[in-house]
């Protein structure tokens, strides 16, 4: 194969794993606009909304360990092929849900395909490019499609709820899963090592975070204090100390010890955790803020996102690249998340019927900006150095890091924003109520981003990135 010959193939390869990267993300937030018509039409209750979100991050965040691990053993390439298939199938149940517990089934179900595909495509993605710079360009892609996807489906789903019904939100799937399916012959079959998958370690982590998000979102409606409350949240933390046993006993853990051993490694994932945390949970409080209070229709609100998807093409493809090249990774983090937070602190202006231009648009952009460049940081720092036989594991877990994050996040926040509009005085307009519950979440995902500051000073190193080649990526 020539060298022109090669370099367009891997060309496509980064493509079609782009694609698909951007494809699972998306559909993290592409129902988030047609939250209020598809509950409309499905009879949902508002407060079980959340859970058409919820349910597809908790599959896809609980799941992506095993799936990382799934793909190391049985062959990465045959894994992506698999979990586009599961995705597909999904897509095309949820489109054709006739109730609400149907559609959940199938975000979940989603969700499953969603974990085999996106950790597969990550060690493909090493598997195709060479550690150093070249990597490192093509990672930063990958990391940009986290946060642009679920701006596009922002957008995509703005515009399919408005023109062509919310169930489009699922079937438009199908045909970009055929397309990047009939891609992966670009793709190479992928190296496999040796070793069984640790089932017992995957079933306990699932249900300890499956547990633990359930018990967040009760005790939002039913206080802290409610027994099912307790006893979900009692159950989750004996299933996490269950997965710690396992993984030490295991011959075969599936999270083996030294993959977050590191601290650069380990300050990443908890930075990306951070991140997913709060911006699903500002996407769920953009839109309501959007289409209940100010009345906007689907097809507004998404056009109404372009300013955050502009920011995030901006933080990924311009700011955060040239800060990655010329300073470390702990810098850059810190950098992305101080902007976010800032925007945050914009949001928190909101009002009924204000004009978009004074916070609306320009904060978007703002927060836009910030997530591009911790998104690329994060996921660079959340895979370097690791060893070849163990890529799909690790990139199992930055992205297990920003789905777990988000449903984490939007539990925790949903719950703050309630408890804001309902300790509102008596005789408060319902609009001005809900609007000020809306930005104290979205103040609570200002936190997230602070907190996300911290944990990259403390634990990321200093030092400026190496040029040195290793296994998945350079420098923290």
């Amino acid at each position: 194969m020539t060298s022109h010959t090669s370099h367009e193939r891997s060309g496509l390869a980064l493509l079609v794993i782009a694609a698909a990267q951007l494809l699972m993300v998306m559909d993290g937030t592409i129902v988030t606009v047609g939250l209020p018509v598809i509950g409309a039409g499905l009879g949902i209750a508002e407060a079980d909304l959340d859970w058409v979100l919820t349910s597809y991050a908790l599959a896809f965040g609980g799941l992506l360990l095993a799936g990382g691990r799934a793909g190391d053993v049985f062959g990465r390439r045959r894994l992506f092929r698999a979990g586009l298939a599961v995705f597909l199938a999904a897509s095309l149940l949820g489109g054709l849900a006739g109730n609400g517990s149907v559609l959940i089934a199938a975000r979940v179900l989603q969700g499953v395909g969603a974990a085999i595909v996106a950790p597969a495509a990550l060690s493909l993605l090493a598997d195709t490019f060479p550690a150093g710079p070249e990597r490192n360009r093509a990672l930063g892609v990958y990391g940009a499609m986290g946060g642009l996807g679920s701006v596009a489906g922002l957008l995509l789903g703005g515009a399919l709820t408005e023109y062509l019904g919310w169930r489009w939100i699922m079937f438009i799937n199908i045909p970009i899963a055929l397309a990047v399916l009939a891609g992966t012959f670009a793709l190479r079959p992928g190296t496999r090592e040796r070793g069984g998958l640790d089932l017992p370690g995957a079933v306990t982590v699932t249900l300890a975070l499956g547990a633990l998000v359930y018990a967040i979102n009760r005790a939002g409606s039913h206080g802290a204090g409610d027994a099912l409350t307790l006893a979900f949240g009692a159950a989750a933390l004996a299933l996490l100390v269950a997965f710690v046993l396992i993984q030490r006993g295991a011959r075969t853990p599936m999270l083996p010890p030294s993959v977050p051993a590191d601290r650069g490694r380990l300050g990443a994932n908890l930075v990306m955790l951070l991140m997913g945390a709060g911006q699903l949970a500002t996407f769920y409080f953009l839109t309501l803020y959007m289409q209940t209070i100010n009345q906007y229709s689907p097809m507004i609100t998404g056009l109404a996102y372009l300013p955050f998807a502009i920011g995030i093409g901006i933080g990924s493809g311009l700011v955060g690249p040239r800060l990655q090249a010329r300073t470390s990774t702990r810098i850059v983090l810190a950098t992305g998340m101080a902007v976010a937070a800032a925007a945050m602190g914009w949001f928190s202006l909101l009002t009924p019927g204000q004009n978009p231009l004074l916070v609306l648009l320009p904060a978007q952009l703002a927060g836009g900006i910030g997530l591009g460049i911790g998104f690329v940081a994060a996921t660079i720092g959340g895979v370097q150095g690791v060893a070849a036989r163990d890529s799909g594991i690790a990139s199992g877990l930055v992205n297990t890091s920003q789905q777990i994050g988000g449903a984490l996040g939007l539990a925790v926040l949903a719950g703050v924003a309630a408890t804001a509009t309902a300790s509102r005085p008596a005789g408060t307009p319902v609009p001005d109520a809900l609007t000020s519950g809306y930005t104290a979440g979205m103040l609570g995902a200002g936190g997230f981003y602070l907190a996300a500051i911290l944990t990259a000073v403390i634990l990321l190193r200093p030092r400026l990135a190496s040029r040195t080649a290793q296994p998945l990526g350079s420098g923290s």
